[in-house]
């Protein structure tokens, strides 16, 4: 199976969450174009936190307070990241290196688990490793889902 196809069927709840935080963010991130995933988030109450590599709390820092304070995050990286270079096509490493199977949805609310494990591999030798995972609150409003905010940066380990 390609890893850009989304696993979940069309016109479900999951399909549409795939879509808004896979396929979105990464042709987004790889275009650096935010316009491509920028819609998806919930202008008003949006709160993201950067566990920082720790499942504790107490290190977590509120880095996010609202979408534009990602957004602006979000292109510094995509922009870091366009200018390495890498050995790979980096749109088909991110789709390989992320999994997002755990989505659970109740009613107009979501959560959905996005992993990153894998590596990709850079022009002048050795890889750049993908090793995190990140928890996204979800909202559907009026027909559409939105990210209302994550926990993003927690550690992942493969096999747990």
């Amino acid at each position: 199976m390609p890893h850009d196809r989304n696993p979940f069927a069309p016109e479900t709840d999951h399909h549409a969450i795939w879509e808004m935080l896979v396929r979105k963010d990464v042709d987004g991130f790889v275009d650096q174009d935010w316009s491509i995933f920028g819609p998806c988030f919930k202008q008003d109450g949006f709160c993201g936190l950067d566990a920082r590599g720790s499942l504790d709390p107490s290190q977590w820092e509120l880095r996010f307070p609202t979408a534009e304070a990602y957004r602006d995050a979000w292109l510094d990286d995509a922009r870091k990241a366009a200018q390495t270079d890498y050995a790979e096509d980096r749109r088909s490493a991110l789709y390989r290196a992320t999994n997002m199977l755990d989505i659970r949805v109740e009613g107009h609310t979501a959560t959905a688990r996005k992993t990153f494990d894998d590596d990709i591999a850079l022009a002048a030798g050795g890889h750049q490793k993908l090793n995190w995972q990140s928890v996204f609150f979800c909202t559907k409003e009026e027909g559409a889902w939105k990210i209302t905010g994550f926990v993003g940066f927690l550690p992942f380990n493969s096999s747990s």
